[in-house]
């Protein structure tokens, strides 16, 4: 990552109104998600306590962001059926609705007509783009990150996540 760009908290502070986040992927690796999502495959329970060690970073980053007035929303397209992965996502969606977050999932075959950026992102405002580089597997590629403020790349993702959005079904509807 250039030294440049601004790290992702720095993007998240500098939101004035709106965040959205469009994730495309039915896997993603594991990482620091490993010990949660083997106790869930084992159990069917996943940690969806907002204050545990796992989650707080998150939830204090989004109810601040929230709290500042801004819009968080989080739009998944997934395949169907889904993926054991995507199960557990969903167990876990809860919290980023405590948090703050509004999300929605649209299955795949209804995004066939929208024109969709390669890799999922982070819109902030409208006018910067984070895109997250993934590996075939899931795992992070290198590097992990980048960051666009070109207006054409910003309106594509802006525009995608829209209408991810609009089709989208409310995480409270939507079951796997």
């Amino acid at each position: 990552m250039p030294q440049s760009e601004p790290d992702f908290n720095a993007l998240l502070e500098s939101a004035k109104h709106s965040i959205v986040h469009l994730e495309m992927r039915d896997v993603y690796g594991l990482g620091d998600e490993s010990e949660d999502f083997e106790t869930w495959q084992r159990t069917g329970q996943r940690d969806v306590d907002p204050t545990s060690g796992y989650w707080t970073p998150w939830v204090d980053l989004i109810r601040h962001t929230v709290a500042r007035g801004v819009v968080v929303r989080r739009a998944r397209i997934i395949s169907e059926p889904v993926t054991d992965y995507i199960r557990y996502e969903h167990a876990g969606t809860s919290v980023n609705i405590h948090a703050g977050e509004q999300v929605r999932w649209l299955p795949r075959r209804q995004a066939s007509d929208i024109a969709l950026p390669g890799n999922d992102c982070w819109v902030f405002d409208g006018e910067t783009v984070l895109f997250n580089h993934f590996s075939g597997d899931g795992n992070w590629a290198q590097p992990n990150w980048e960051v666009c403020t070109e207006p054409a790349v910003a309106q594509l993702a802006s525009a995608a996540f829209e209408a991810v959005w609009d089709r989208g079904i409310p995480h409270e509807e939507y079951k796997v």
